[in-house]
């Protein structure tokens, strides 16, 4: 072999072991670039997780805020529903109560000219007649809108219906019955828009016997002497 052999063989020996060297190292370069770049792909992954986790928590906190206020919102919205239809029925059931209070006025001063009218006079019985008819003709009136008289004569005494004006002694009937009705009350409905003004008893009292009295000593020693 000559010279110019061995150095051509010895110079491609070379230059395959560089060869080997830089393909080795571009390998390890290629490894270790795929392996950051799969680590920083969890790393991005694991944080677009944690991420997304918070996210979703704080969704379904609005969610929830949203569902509480949308609740809220439809009970005040029933509530007043009920409120407005209630104040409706009151404003069509008793629209009439102060109208109502009026006519009172009115049909007291009949009663009063009625129980007044005593004599037989036939101008008196006349003008009585009429004053009871007019009166029939307002509770005609008075029950086509539901107004209703409280005449509580004989019966047991009602602070919700009745005002007691004064209390009477009586052993006929039973305490707290109405003995007397100075004027009727009237109720619209059901609701009270004038209570009965009444006489109402107590039980009468019983009058204690006497003591008997002790005799005189001074007798009794005059009786000894």
């Amino acid at each position: 072999m000559s010279n110019n052999q061995e150095a051509s063989e010895a110079q491609s020996d070379s230059e395959l072991i560089e060869e080997v060297l830089e393909q080795t190292a571009e390998e390890n370069v290629d490894e270790s670039g795929v392996v950051e770049e799969a680590e920083t792909e969890e790393q991005a992954e694991d944080v677009s997780v944690e991420e997304l986790k918070k996210q979703l928590k704080q969704a379904e906190k609005k969610a929830e805020e949203n569902w509480d206020k949308a609740v809220r919102t439809l009970a005040e919205m029933e509530n007043l529903k009920r409120r407005t239809q209630k104040d409706l029925e009151n404003a069509h059931k008793y629209g009439l109560e102060k109208f109502a209070k009026e006519l009172l006025a009115v049909i007291d001063s009949l009663e009063l000219g009625i129980q007044a009218s005593t004599s037989d006079a036939p101008e008196v019985v006349s003008l009585r007649e009429g004053s009871e008819l007019t009166i029939k003709q307002f509770e005609s009136v008075f029950a086509k809108f539901n107004i209703e008289a409280i005449d509580p004569l004989g019966q047991p005494f009602n602070p919700e219906l009745h005002q007691a004006m004064t209390m009477q002694p009586s052993a006929d009937v039973d305490p707290n019955t109405v003995l007397n009705v100075f004027q009727k009350g009237y109720s619209l409905n059901g609701r009270l828009i004038r209570p009965a003004m009444v006489v109402v008893s107590q039980s009468a009292k019983v009058s204690e016997p006497a003591e008997d009295k002790p005799e005189d000593d001074s007798t009794n020693l005059d009786e000894q002497a």
